[in-house]
């Protein structure tokens, strides 16, 4: 990428309110007439980031510059950017004219040229005819349009966009999603949007960062994050998706969900356990078995105003959710297939939970902000430090008002066609990751249980 070409870029970017990091080592690049969006779930970090860029924040660590100068100590009124914001800050006290014509005349603009400027966005925005009009008489997509207006009337290089159609209703948002798009064709500024919404991202975006717990999880157009996520969480996150275990066979063969499948992934190896991503639209359903992959019998159909959405068992114990155009009843017995290009092969994150502790007996050990006791082995003694690994399916889940030796809350859940796959985040900041039958709801608190025989030691550095 010609660095002529880059419009900001962060670099090592940090940022914690207190005892929690919001942002871990951002590392990113926007271009010049980009549409990026910053997408992820409530808390991830996106705003951060985004206030941290306008300059109403400042970073903990890291670099982050404009145009090739570093914007540290800047105060955003010198920053050639501007925001809009989710609530639409208008001045109540003031028309559409003066509310647009606002920044303008703090920088003592000429009046014909202010005049010239104002009515220029208000065409942009589709609002001319409406300068007299009081803001508080506006619609909410109508105040909208005039806080975007008053952002761009400046001529700003960046127009940064904080969740700006989050207060509207569906089909407002989706209206003002279209002009925006326009809008920034019209513009050829770099737009910078900050939302949850996945649709919405998926819809504006030339590019879209993913963010989770601080952390960039995947960049890309969208065609790449929906059809090529990079782990469990964008895939997860990111439309609807069956999730599944599975084992690469080899080059372009894969298993799961008791059958093996042709599939056109290859550089994974031999026998090797990965994630299966299977998108709900891209299974096919049918009356004809005989001439389908697998087999099951149809658990539920809901009309979703476009299509069927359906959960099938399949013969080996699977539940999976398809969407099709036509409805299939339940209880009625059903073939399915899958077609090679529809399958999404991921490397697994990890195959199993490993911690660090300190041996505080024989056979106790420190660890996650607890002490667990664990089988004596052989060289390990009081003190030493030591790697802990434990499966996911050997850690219990206890309610809250059980006894455990440490306790935490479920952060991440995902369905995995016949087990929950959940992320627990001990009171000490360290992940769990557990398979369980069991239902848990996101923010639950939990103990965490391991026995003895569950737990495997290595000594560090042996």
């Amino acid at each position: 990428m010609n660095n002529e070409d880059i419009i900001i870029r962060l670099e090592h970017v940090s940022k914690s309110f207190g005892d929690k990091k919001v942002l871990d080592d951002i590392n990113l690049y926007v271009k010049k007439g980009e549409f990026i969006t910053f997408l992820g779930p409530s808390g991830c970090g996106k705003t951060t980031l985004l206030r941290l860029i306008a300059g109403f924040l400042a970073a903990d660590s890291g670099v982050i510059t404009m145009d090739g100068k570093d914007l540290n100590g800047v105060p955003p009124h010198q920053r050639e950017l501007n925001t809009v914001f989710q609530r639409y800050a208008l001045f109540p006290h003031l028309d559409v004219y003066d509310n647009i014509a606002f920044g303008l005349k703090l920088k003592k603009v000429p009046e014909d040229e202010i005049d010239r400027k104002v009515s220029k966005v208000l065409k942009l925005v589709s609002m001319n005819g409406y300068e007299d009009r009081d803001v508080n008489s506006l619609s909410g997509g109508q105040q909208q349009r005039i806080a975007i207006a008053r952002a761009i009337v400046n001529q700003p290089k960046v127009l940064l966009l904080d969740e700006p159609l989050a207060a509207l209703d569906l089909k407002m948002r989706k209206d003002m999603q279209i002009e925006l798009k326009e809008m920034h064709k019209q513009l050829g500024i770099t737009f910078i949007y900050v939302t949850h919404d996945q649709e919405e991202a998926l819809t504006l975006s030339d590019t879209i960062v993913v963010f989770n717990e601080g952390r960039i999880q995947q960049i890309g157009t969208p065609t790449d994050i929906y059809n090529e996520p990079h782990n469990e969480f964008v895939a997860d996150f990111i439309g609807e998706s069956n999730i599944l275990n599975g084992t690469m066979l080899e080059d372009r063969k894969v298993s799961f969900i008791g059958h093996d499948f042709d599939c056109v992934d290859e550089g994974f190896g031999e026998n090797v356990p990965v994630d299966v991503v299977i998108r709900p639209e891209d299974i096919y359903i049918m009356n004809n078995t005989e001439a389908a992959q697998f087999t099951g019998k149809v658990k539920s159909c809901i009309f979703k105003g476009v299509h069927y959405e359906m959960f099938v068992d399949t013969d080996e114990g699977y539940e999976i959710m398809i969407q099709d155009y036509n409805a299939f009843e339940p209880g009625s017995v059903v073939g399915m297939l899958i077609k090679p290009q529809d399958i999404q092969v991921m490397k697994k994150s990890c195959l199993m939970n490993s911690f660090e502790g300190t041996m505080t007996s024989d056979e106790s050990v420190s660890m996650l902000g607890g002490e667990y006791d664990c089988p004596k082995t052989e060289g390990i003694f009081k003190g030493d430090r030591v790697r802990i690994d434990v499966a996911f399916d050997r850690i219990d889940l206890l309610d809250n008002d059980q006894d455990a030796p440490v306790t935490g809350n479920v952060a991440f859940i995902l369905y995995k066609g016949n087990h929950y796959h959940l992320t627990v985040i001990t009171d000490s900041g360290e992940h769990v990751l557990v398979d369980t039958n069991d239902v848990w709801d996101k923010n639950d608190l939990v103990g965490v249980k391991i026995l003895p025989e569950d737990v495997h030691i290595t000594k560090i550095g042996s």
